[in-house]
């Protein structure tokens, strides 16, 4: 078995050798993914509500059909060769074959796709969510999500999605402060979450998450790559089936591991506010379209839809605002 000091070596060079490249899938097919992981089903609420609170995150399998997921497989890999037409070197926007749907969109938001729009219309999602937040009354952030393609050798560095407010130009979108310097993010409820949608498999080898559990309330810095003990490195979400769904609290630990398959691995998202909070928001889909949308979505997104005299002008970017 390779050791994993080697491993680490290994996947630093951007140049691997068959021989080496084996060892490395040997190593990360038996031993990359949390042992034990739990992944229920639709109507597990309690449950998820549970793993949610205690680990930061809960995969449910069965929330997309199959033609639900290959609808949302073909608008990922639609929108992908449109951002990554942009990047010949494959540079990444989230480091090296590595991209933000999100972050390569004009409006920060794929909510203008119809792919993400169905999304909105999944009530098994609207279920769990509204039990986690204790609430129906949450309401859409964003449409986005990320994708890594083969040959994305790299760890992403371990991260949190959401920070307290500093200014106006560090943290132009973020907002929770205290004045008093007591309180982080981190000592609330969950402010938001993050609902990733599985259009493919996720193994060992194509780029699983990984998640570090416990870590939404922790005010511990978060350890660099060279930092990183070797259980976080191996403490990826998988495997976990296509039609599968990862709920996540933003502030828990996470980060991208190398996709050493032949395919692309894509995690569309939709990211929901709780009821009590908000922050800065672009708008992501235009006036007409959003009075498409059934009654419900409508009310979850209404705080991201463009004004009616105002077009939205969509496209892909490698650097959104």
């Amino acid at each position: 078995m390779m050791a994993y000091s080697a491993l680490q070596e290994a996947m630093a060079r951007t140049a691997i050798d068959s021989s080496e490249m084996n060892a490395v899938r040997a190593f990360l097919e038996t031993n990359n993914g949390i042992k034990g992981l739990e992944i229920l089903r639709p109507k597990d609420t309690a449950r998820a509500v549970e793993l949610f609170r205690r680990d930061g995150f809960v995969v449910v399998a069965d929330i997309l059909n199959d033609e639900q997921t290959q609808f949302l497989a073909n608008g990922c890999k639609e929108v992908a060769g449109e951002i990554i037409a942009l990047d010949q070197a494959r540079n990444g926007n989230r480091g090296s074959h590595r991209y933000s749907f999100g972050g390569s969109s004009l409006t920060r938001s794929q909510l203008h796709r119809p792919e993400w729009q169905m999304l909105l219309e999944i009530a098994a999602v609207d279920e769990l969510v509204s039990a986690i937040f204790g609430s129906r009354d949450y309401s859409l952030r964003s449409a986005s999500g990320d994708f890594c393609l083969s040959g994305a050798t790299s760890y992403q560095p371990l991260h949190s999605d959401v920070s307290d407010w500093v200014n106006a130009t560090q943290s132009r979108f973020s907002s929770f402060h205290d004045p008093r310097g007591q309180l982080t993010i981190r000592d609330l409820p969950c402010p938001y979450v993050c609902v990733n949608f599985l259009p493919q498999d996720v193994t060992p080898l194509n780029g699983p998450t990984r998640q570090i559990p416990g870590t939404q309330h922790s005010r511990v810095p978060i350890p660099t790559l060279d930092d990183e003990p070797e259980w976080m490195r191996l403490s990826t979400v998988c495997p976990a089936p296509a039609g599968a769904i990862m709920i996540r609290d933003v502030r828990a630990w996470h980060g991208g591991t190398p996709n050493i398959s032949d395919k692309m691995r894509a995690i569309p998202n939709l990211e929901f506010y709780a009821p009590w909070f908000r922050e800065p928001m672009v708008p992501g889909i235009a006036y007409a379209d959003h009075k498409q949308l059934s009654e419900r979505a409508q009310f979850l997104s209404r705080f991201c839809v463009a004004d009616s005299s105002e077009p939205l002008k969509t496209g892909a970017t490698l650097w959104a605002l």
